[in-house]
């Protein structure tokens, strides 16, 4: 497992305001996401705060990997927890 430390967008001199950001849904609280090279960027459309969490390729790919088996069904479904 690597030790490095991750960047945050602020050290990726990144402006968040220029990049390409995909959106879920057009639904306020919807994730947003924006690739820029071996980063993935994620942050919520209606926080006015722009606070964007940065993940490496792989922890994305698990990210997208437990999504498509259902591991964060419960966390979409209000009312039910684990």
């Amino acid at each position: 497992m690597s030790t490095r430390r991750k960047p945050t967008v602020e050290e990726l001199d990144i402006d968040v305001d220029t990049i390409e950001w995909r959106g879920s849904s057009g639904e306020p609280g919807a994730i947003e996401v924006a690739f820029t090279g071996e980063w993935v960027l994620m942050r919520l459309a209606s926080d006015g705060t722009n606070r964007v969490l940065v993940y490496d390729r792989h922890e994305w790919e698990c990210f997208l990997d437990g999504a498509k088996k259902g591991e964060f069904d419960d966390a979409a479904t209000p009312g039910l927890t684990s």
